[in-house]
Formats: structure tokens, sequence, C-alpha cells
């Protein structure tokens, strides 16, 4: 059994060939640089630049996987949530593909592919609690199976990424900001600056990080004479000390929702193991090493993806097609991608307005 998977949500362009014995026979990603000089992704600009490259990318991907076109099982895309120009460039290539070789199509939720990518490296079982850490989304979701989520918090403003990426800008450090806190983190005080904790007291599971990026904010405007974020001058050693105090902050913020939700997690579902952290955010070592430690202490198995694979890319599309297409989970050609799709859209939520209670 081979799947094909293509991703195009965002501004990466990423396609991968991947077997039932969980080998990675190719992939192929383009990540697109046209964005760096605006500090953040510009839809019309990134639908053009996966258009442009679509098809040299899957070329590529089976070149690599020494595999012909024919030898394709199924197509699978990302089908949604997304930037639906991008989206839509990536289903359409997806149903091409499918119609011409007579292939089943699989409509890929794009989170869905986060939230199974681990099980590719790892041996993780069903049921898993999932920490979805990422530039637009941020959740915290029971794995009961394949198509089968339930979501005990959600943020309800900023996403971690986002706020991440926001305060690397606010501190003039470039797009993507995550990989530059962190690197510049590492060198810093992360005791000098008091910053608040969203929703600590919320008593459920949900997140904010809007407050906490405006703090940061306030922070870099007591640098410049005028209050702009714009003119401050920043001592290097400053932007460090900035960047170590977000970082461990978002990472309170982060493991202390996850634990009120590991307490749920092994009352409801005494027979999971694992902790899994996913998302282009998991790849932040600082936060793995803070969800390890938190998952021994209440006696969990943590995985993550590698750290390559956290970020959109073709392996988690073409894995996740892969699981759905072993149990029959195809869909029709004339399936419309979706710019929001809620990944427990079916599913019941958790007890609590908010998510999970104390």
């Amino acid at each position: 059994m081979i799947v094909l998977g293509i991703e195009s949500s965002c501004d990466d362009t990423g396609a991968a060939v991947v077997n039932e014995k969980k080998e990675i026979l190719g992939e192929a990603l383009e990540s697109q640089e046209e964005h760096k000089q605006y500090g953040g992704v510009v839809p019309e600009i990134a639908a053009r630049a996966h258009l442009e490259h679509v098809d040299e990318i899957v070329e590529l991907c089976l070149k690599r996987a020494k595999l012909n076109i024919n030898d394709i099982d199924a197509v699978a895309a990302s089908a949604g949530p997304g930037l639906i120009g991008g989206v839509v460039v990536g289903v359409m290539t997806a149903k091409s593909l499918a119609l011409a070789l007579n292939k089943p199509f699989i409509a890929l939720n794009h989170l869905e592919g986060h939230a199974l990518c681990a099980r590719i490296a790892h041996d993780v079982e069903f049921p898993y609690l999932l920490l979805l850490v990422s530039g637009g989304h941020c959740q915290i979701l029971v794995v009961k199976n394949v198509g089968e989520y339930e979501r005990l918090g959600t943020t309800i403003d900023d996403a971690a990424g986002e706020a991440f990426d926001k305060v690397a800008k606010m501190l003039g450090l470039g797009y993507p900001g995550g990989p530059m806190i962190e690197k510049l983190a590492a060198m810093g005080d992360d005791s000098r600056f008091s910053l608040p904790h969203p929703l600590a007291n919320s008593g459920d599971c949900n997140l904010s990080f809007s407050g906490l990026k405006t703090a940061v904010r306030k922070v870099i405007e007591s640098y410049a004479e005028d209050g702009d974020v714009a003119h401050a001058i920043l001592p290097k050693q400053d932007v460090n000390d900035i960047c170590a105090c977000f970082q461990k902050t978002a990472t309170e913020c982060l493991t202390a929702k996850l634990e009120r939700a590991i307490k749920y997690f092994k009352q409801k579902y005494p027979q999971g193991k694992h902790v899994v952290v996913s998302g282009g955010v998991a790849s932040n070592t600082y936060l793995r090493g803070k969800l390890h430690d938190l998952s021994l202490r209440h006696g969990l198995e943590f995985a993550a993806p590698p750290i390559k694979f956290c970020t959109d890319n073709g392996v988690m599309v073409a894995w996740a097609g892969l699981e759905r297409f072993r149990l029959g989970l195809v869909s029709e050609l004339d399936f419309k991608p979706r710019p929001r799709w809620p990944l427990d859209e079916n599913a019941p939520k958790a007890a609590g307005a908010g998510g999970v209670k104390a």
C-alpha cells in the first residue's frame, strides 16, 4: 500500500510517498522565501508559488522514491484548513492525478496530518493526548482513533506560533520568528522580566496568548523615547532576555493547561499511554523538554514527530492519508476545499463551555 501526499495549505509546497510499513519512500519540499520581506505569509504570493512549484515537487518526490506514478495506490492532499488559494492548488493537483490514474482521492484535514504524524516515527497507540501547536492553531485533543477527536481546549485568540512570530517581528528578528527566539533565548535570563499567564485561573484547558504578546510589546516600548516599538533601541542582551522570558512564559502556559488535560485524560482514558506534541512549534526543543518532563511526572510516555516533520510537509499528509485509506475513508472527487475545518467537527465536546473543567 503506497500513498502520495501533497501539502500546500500555507507557505510550504510538499510531497511525499509512504507505505504501510512506515517507510518514507521519497519526499520533497519547497519552502517559500518570498514572505520574509513582509514579516508574514501573503496569501496571494503563496498561492502563486504553490502553483509554480507543485508539479516539480511531486515529480522530484517520485524520482527520489524511484517510483512510477502508476505505482501509487492513492493520492491525498491537505484540503483545509488553510489559505484557500494554496489549498485549492494541492487539492486540484491530487484530484487530477487520482482521476487520471483511476485511484482513490483522500481529502485530508491538515490538522489530522499533524495529529497522526508521530505515529509514523513512534509506536503510539490510540487513544493518546495531543497538544497541537503551530502558527495558526493551538489545541489540546484526545486522539481516539483516525477521524475521532475530542477537543479539550483551544486558544481563544492568537495561536502560540503566531505569538512567537509577532514577538519576533517586534524585536526585528525576521520571519519565521520561532527558531530565532529559541536561539536567542538560550543566551538570555528567563527570570528578568515578569510576564502574565493569561487564563491561568480559568478552570478549563483553553489558552490565550494575546495578553502575553501585549505584555512583551509594553516591555519593548519602554526602550523607545516616544513609546513606539518601531523606535525602540534594545541592547543585544536585553533582546536575549526578552526572548528567554517570553519562551519560558509561553511554555508555562502550555504545560499548565496540558497538565489539567492529562488529569482528565488519565481518568477517562486509563488505557492511554502517550502524550504527543505536534505542529510547527513542536520543533522548539525547550518546549519538548518541558513536555517530556511533564509526561514522565504523570507516568505517561512522551512522543513527537522528528523536528523536520513538525512544520508543514508532505510526509504527514501521506501518512495520515494512508491511515485513512486502509480504513476505507476516501473522498469523492467533488469534495470542496475548506478554509476552515475543525478537526473535532462531528465529535461531542468535553464537559464545560470552554473545555475540561477542574
